[in-house]
């Protein structure tokens, strides 16, 4: 269609040059910062026990150490999605990992439990905007198995858990909070340092009418691949009329410079931002809420009679070896998904896997065990199911929207999740501190099946479907 016409699109563009060398250099940029989030949010399950015990704090100060994260990536994640829509998806990225290095380092040397909550909050407005990482990969990755490489780059995810719970595994026991702190702001200061070889994404330069820019960055690409770009002049895909052939999200009309809160929030898009949002609250809470009940359930403040993983005398050690190896849930998650998401759809995935996670915390709930194997075998695979769905989730929201908003609209659906992510400290850590680990695991289970019904009833399947540039 393009060669014909003379024109050709970005879509066109990328199939053309296809995924090669020069997209596995963004993959792993985009994945250093993908871990670095995974780093600095791994930590709140990690360094609250010996905090309490070091400063005395009550479990209400315990949680409020995770909450005050969450409610700065809250303002976060709609600040740096305008910034990101606004100015390009490489200011976005300078700004988080500037915020985020920064603070993360400032954190390890916090004199007392005030400044401690203010600087992880800060941290928190940094780690809002992570998401970008996300849509600026994707943005570069061609239509044809998108799914598969966006769970690759997911997978960044993972390392980021599993290396951050063997940190702790070494570092707490010797050396103690500060140092896993400012070891785990290491990520972010390389993607810092690293920052002037990142491209701007052409998807952006191609809506904002840099047109040579996004050329010029696409014949790199395609020169790194060894491949070259179609024949004739790149233009935006709102210019050209290729609603015959390429299957779109949504209809395409003009756009004023300054109006993608109206196009957010326009009519069109009212049911899927409503179902989304359910679908990033839900499932940031029953991911952080099953990370956060293995730790609580390990660490001495469970001295219930129901659920307990370990004796008291090997809890504190103990932590950090369940956290690590519940972690490795998240590898068979990933492997899964990979293996589902490009087959039989987003949607499905993510209502497949929400259905087994539920399935999982099922026995936990009626029987109670206090089988240590069993528990953390239950755990583990509740775990790597939710994280499955939340990696699905996180490549259908910037799927579903057109260019010109994505990052805006995959930030304030983040931001939804964050309010998630900021209520179940607070609920799970009180109600298992309460010996009702029972109560716990049923709203967990409520939750669970609550997004399933929002990913299932979402409007837009995108599975093959080509990226839109307006709506």
């Amino acid at each position: 269609m393009g060669d014909s016409e003379g024109m050709y699109t970005v879509d066109e563009a990328l199939s053309t040059v296809g995924f090669g060398k020069y997209q596995a250099l963004l993959l792993v940029y985009g994945g250093l910062g993908w871990i670095a989030e995974a780093m600095e949010l791994m930590i709140l399950s990690l360094i609250g026990s010996s905090l309490q015990s070091e400063w005395l704090l009550s479990p209400s100060q315990k949680s409020l150490i995770s909450t005050v994260v969450f409610a700065g990536m809250l303002v976060g994640a709609y600040l740096w999605g305008f910034v990101s829509d606004t100015y390009g998806r490489k200011k976005g990225i300078l700004g988080v990992t500037t915020i985020t290095s920064v603070a993360g380092l400032l954190s390890a040397f916090s004199p007392n439990y005030v400044s401690l909550i203010v600087l992880r909050c800060v941290t928190g407005v940094g780690l809002g905007g992570m998401y970008i990482f996300n849509s600026w990969f994707l943005e570069f990755v061609p239509t044809p198995n998108r799914g598969v490489w966006m769970i690759v780059f997911s997978s960044f995810w993972t390392v980021g858990t599993i290396f951050e719970a063997a940190l702790a595994w070494i570092v707490m026991p010797s050396f103690g909070w500060r140092w896993l702190l400012a070891l785990s702001s290491v990520p972010s200061f390389i993607v810092l340092v690293l920052y002037c070889l990142a491209p701007e994404s052409p998807r952006f330069l191609c809506a904002k009418g840099r047109i040579d820019e996004a050329r010029n960055i696409l014949e790199k690409a395609a020169s790194v691949n060894g491949k070259l770009l179609p024949g004739g002049i790149l233009v935006s895909d709102q210019t050209q009329d290729d609603s015959e052939n390429t299957p779109s999200l949504s209809p395409r009309t003009a756009k004023s410079g300054s109006s993608s809160l109206l196009i957010l929030f326009s009519r069109k898009l009212i049911r899927t931002n409503l179902l989304l949002w359910l679908l990033f609250f839900g499932n940031t809470f029953s991911y952080y809420g099953i990370v956060l009940l293995t730790s609580e359930l390990s660490s001495d403040q469970s001295k219930c009679r129901g659920i307990v993983l370990h004796s008291q005398k090997s809890q504190n050690s103990s932590l950090y070896t369940d956290v690590f190896v519940t972690s490795l849930a998240e590898v068979p998650g990933l492997i899964f998904s990979a293996f589902i998401v490009d087959r039989v759809g987003r949607k499905l995935s993510m209502v497949t896997m929400f259905v087994l996670a539920s399935v999982l915390l099922l026995p936990l709930t009626t029987t109670n065990p206090n089988n240590e194997v069993l528990t953390v075998v239950l755990l583990f695979g509740a775990r790597a199911f939710v994280s499955a769905t939340f990696t699905v989730a996180c490549i259908y929201a910037p799927e579903v929207y057109p260019t010109e908003i994505r990052t805006s609209a995959v930030g304030i659906a983040s931001a939804i999740g964050k309010i998630g992510g900021m209520v179940c400290p607070l609920v799970a850590v009180g109600l298992v501190g309460a010996c009702k680990q029972t109560y716990a695991l049923i709203m967990f289970q409520v939750v669970i099946l609550v997004s399933a019904l929002s990913a299932w009833f979402s409007p837009f399947e995108t599975n093959g479907m080509n990226l839109s540039q307006t709506l």
